[in-house]
């Protein structure tokens, strides 16, 4: 602990605990306030400048929300704020300045670890301020923390979603696969491509590189298993960089593996393609004057990130179901299909091209939204379909709703609207998770969303025969009930649109409902041009 931590600690364990209650605002010396010491985001805030020449010129515009440890008279931050209280700290230390030295503090009863951490942890990505990386030890910590609760009794990726869930904070099981394959698994082979910022798609094509190689080392029988374990692990440790290329650890995987197999380094390349592709049984192929690769060359393409890549490893048909933007889109949307259909995670779309890949309910037996690949330079909203605009709308309401606490309520909707609906209200738990500002912000969100796929406006027989029976929205719509709607979700003044949410939106939030609009007005357009109705 540092020496200015310490003189806090110090000085926060002598204050006598004012036991108050639930809700209870406080005035608190900026002194005597612990930061929360296991804060998911690791990293400093790249807007630290700005908010704190913010909080020098009006102060803060909300309390900061505090608890109490059990035996401690100290306050901590119990959801959010360790970047307010820091500057705070130092605008008094600076100025000495007296309306820097207390702060109003909204007080709230101490509960679990793991709600704090989980405070937390949803106020960080709401904000947008957590890397894979710090979300994965994050979720990590908090598996840790519930099999303490259950006096360490081992709990399963199934079971850790589901209380994740339960407690306000929902992720896929495939989703915590993924992050704990990061932890236990890359982590300490990668350490400085991870904290570099290697996300949540490079992650994945590690791992289906990994399983791809494993399959051949076996299906050659060479060595032993460890052997093949630490030839991985020698091979990412020397390509271990902040500018990750796993294009590097490809071809070195290659490569071991010929030699020790005394094959050509072309069958090796070809039938890696085939086991990525999901087909182990892909021979090598001649190109389309009739000759061969040459051993070793990978086809390339452009990947998303802006690298060349092999197309078999940006390939989106080897992302399993599970892992996708959400299990149950895939569960409701492919009926009979093979659960190895591709999905894009919700992430992997960041840049101005995306690649949506997760099937939409009904629309082709075999079909995905591979299909209804876009780029706003290659393929204008107006010279697009209907059916690959309404893909857009949903790929582009799927990761926004998934940033902003709203992930699980996105449900793909066949040849009909928009091409998504809401399936419900937001949480009612987060009511008592969030500050005032984040609970406004997935509000909004969601308003934006509920507008986007028309859910006020359709005709409601289209959307009851979508709906779930427990639907709180669902019996809105039934019951024609505008009250019990605006009752679940917070209703803010449309006025404080552009303080509430606009200026709160990270930049890839802010452009996917930018974007999302515009498909709105576009996929309007093209029902006009082909006089079809969006709700027929």
């Amino acid at each position: 602990m540092n020496s200015d931590a310490q003189g806090v600690s110090e000085q926060s364990d002598s204050i006598p605990s004012l036991d108050p209650a639930a809700g209870q605002l406080l005035e608190l010396e900026v002194s005597t306030i612990r930061p929360y010491d296991q804060n998911p985001s690791h990293g400093d805030n790249p807007e630290y400048q700005r908010i704190k020449a913010s909080v020098r010129a009006q102060g803060l515009d909300q309390p900061l929300v505090v608890t109490q440890r059990p035996g401690e008279s100290a306050y901590m931050l119990q959801a959010g704020g360790n970047t307010r209280l820091r500057i705070l700290q130092e605008l008094y230390a600076e100025t000495g300045e007296q309306r820097f030295a207390r702060v109003s503090c909204l007080y709230r009863p101490w509960m679990r670890e793991m709600d704090v951490l989980l405070a937390h942890l949803r106020e960080n990505d709401l904000r947008g301020d957590l890397s894979f990386l710090d979300k994965a030890l994050a979720v990590s910590e908090a598996r840790r923390l519930l099999e303490d609760e259950q006096g360490g009794r081992d709990i399963t990726q199934t079971q850790l979603a589901t209380t994740l869930r339960e407690r306000g904070f929902a992720l896929s099981q495939g989703l915590i696969s993924q992050m704990a394959y990061t932890v236990d698994r890359l982590l300490p082979l990668l350490p400085a491509a991870l904290k570099g910022g290697m996300g949540r798609p490079q992650v994945e094509r590690i791992r289906q590189l990994e399983r791809a190689a494993h399959s051949i080392w076996h299906q050659h029988s060479l060595d032993s298993e460890y052997d093949f374990e630490q030839t991985f692990a020698a091979l990412c440790r020397r390509y271990d960089d902040p500018e990750w290329d796993i294009s590097n650890l490809r071809r070195a995987l290659e490569a071991e593996i010929a030699e020790r197999a005394e094959i050509s380094l072309h069958a090796v390349s070809i039938t890696l393609d085939g086991y990525l592709l999901g087909n182990p049984g892909q021979s090598a192929a001649p190109e389309a004057d009739g000759s061969s690769r040459p051993p070793g060359q990978e086809v390339a393409s452009r990947s998303p990130t802006g690298g060349n890549e092999p197309a078999s490893l940006r390939s989106e048909s080897v992302m399993a179901v599970e892992d996708g933007v959400d299990s149950r889109v895939s569960e409701q949307s492919v009926q009979g299909a093979s659960k190895a259909t591709a999905t894009e995670s919700v992430d992997e779309l960041e840049s101005g091209s995306m690649e949506p890949t997760a099937r939409v309910a009904g629309e082709g037996a075999g079909e995905t939204l591979e299909q209804h690949k876009f780029s706003s330079r290659e393929s204008p909203l107006d010279k697009m379909d209907l059916k690959s605009l309404r893909g857009r709308a949903w790929t582009l309401a799927t990761r926004l709703a998934q940033r902003n606490a709203l992930g699980e309520l996105i449900q793909p909707l066949s040849g009909k609207g928009l091409g998504f609906i809401l399936s419900d209200v937001p949480d009612p738990a987060l009511v008592g998770q969030l500050d005032e500002d984040a609970l406004a912000q997935v509000s909004m969100v969601w308003w934006h969303l509920a507008a986007a796929s028309e859910m006020t406006v359709a005709p409601v027989g289209h959307l009851l025969s979508v709906l779930g029976q427990d639907s709180v929205l669902r019996r809105a719509l039934e019951e024609q009930d505008a009250g019990l709607l605006f009752s679940s979700v917070w209703t803010l003044d449309p006025g404080h649109m552009g303080f509430r949410l606009w200026r709160r939106l990270d930049a890839r939030s802010w452009k996917d409902l930018v974007d999302l609009m515009e498909t709105y007005r576009a996929i309007h357009q093209a029902a006009d041009n082909v006089r079809e109705g969006l709700w027929q």
